[in-house]
């Protein structure tokens, strides 16, 4: 009888420590429980990747290569020697205007942003475009890797358009540079799945955007899919009434990427890369306007 109360009691003892392990936006668990909690259940093998994640991150990765000659090494410094080719030849707003330094340097990050919004809002609504960014929603999972999951050709693309910005802005070097760092180290922290807390999570999202706010762009649910395009600042979402709080489902709940690319084939680097010529997951164009 004791025998059997023991083996209840480990039960009910274990039930609640994997309780204490959800994710709850409400609370941050004290350091010490989290990290027992963590080293019981990696024992119990319950966070180790899945082969089907090890398949998603081999592919993830295998983008994050091409992209990274692209993103990384290549076009950041492009940005910075239009901006610079920009003053030398007094072409661009900034460069016609007479403005201290630091309010150039702010304005141009501002106008840089949205200019990223309203980009990130058209690769949505126009279809063609679409196809190339649709890659980067059929992630099936929501982590790190997802912020540079995206197709060569938009970001080639997306390079053109900021160029031409940056000539016709004429915004200052620093400006540009400090922007690239910005929107990059973003991108990497709004598509974590980082468990921030709620009450610290609203402080933040007042000017940037959070995982959580982002992690609703992700949704398959089209509405959701079609909200908070925001990159780095969150003004932009709320001022054009794109911003949606929360997921319909939860964040818990929700389900990330879209409908018709879910096989396993469709997360190869050759469909990925193939994938704008593909037909189907072209995404309702419902809007957080027409749903409210």
């Amino acid at each position: 009888m004791s025998s059997c109360l023991c083996q209840v009691s480990k039960v009910n003892e274990k039930d609640l420590q994997d309780q204490q392990c959800e994710y709850s936006p409400q609370a941050l668990p004290e350091p010490t429980s989290t990290i027992s909690c963590l080293h019981d259940r990696f024992l119990d093998g319950q966070l180790l990747p899945t082969p089907h994640l090890y398949f998603l991150y081999l592919n993830n990765f295998a983008l994050v290569v091409l992209d990274s000659v692209l993103v990384k090494l290549c076009f950041p410094l492009l940005a910075v020697a239009a901006a610079l080719l920009a003053e030398d030849r007094g072409w661009g707003l900034f460069n016609l205007i007479e403005l201290p330094v630091w309010l150039a340097v702010v304005l141009s990050i501002l106008i840089l942003d949205l200019v990223i919004y309203a980009q990130h809002v058209l690769f949505h609504m126009v279809p063609a475009l679409w196809r190339l960014h649709r890659v980067h929603h059929t992630d099936l999972d929501f982590d790190v890797t997802t912020g540079i999951r995206f197709h060569p050709l938009e970001i080639v693309l997306s390079m053109g358009i900021k160029l031409l910005l940056v000539i016709l802005l004429g915004p200052p070097a620093v400006a540009v540079l400090i922007f690239e760092i910005l929107l990059n180290a973003a991108a990497m922290f709004n598509h974590s799945n980082l468990k921030i807390p709620l009450g610290f999570d609203r402080v933040i999202r007042l000017l940037m955007v959070t995982p959580d706010m982002h992690r609703v762009h992700h949704s398959v649910i089209p509405r959701e899919t079609n909200s908070n395009y925001g990159f780095f600042i969150t003004w932009w979402d709320r001022v054009f009434g794109t911003y949606i709080d929360q997921p319909e489902k939860g964040h818990e709940g929700m389900t990330i990427g879209i409908e018709e690319f879910r096989a396993p084939k469709d997360m190869r680097l050759d469909q990925l890369l193939l994938q704008p010529l593909r037909a189907g997951g072209i995404q309702k164009q419902d809007s957080v306007h027409d749903q409210s």
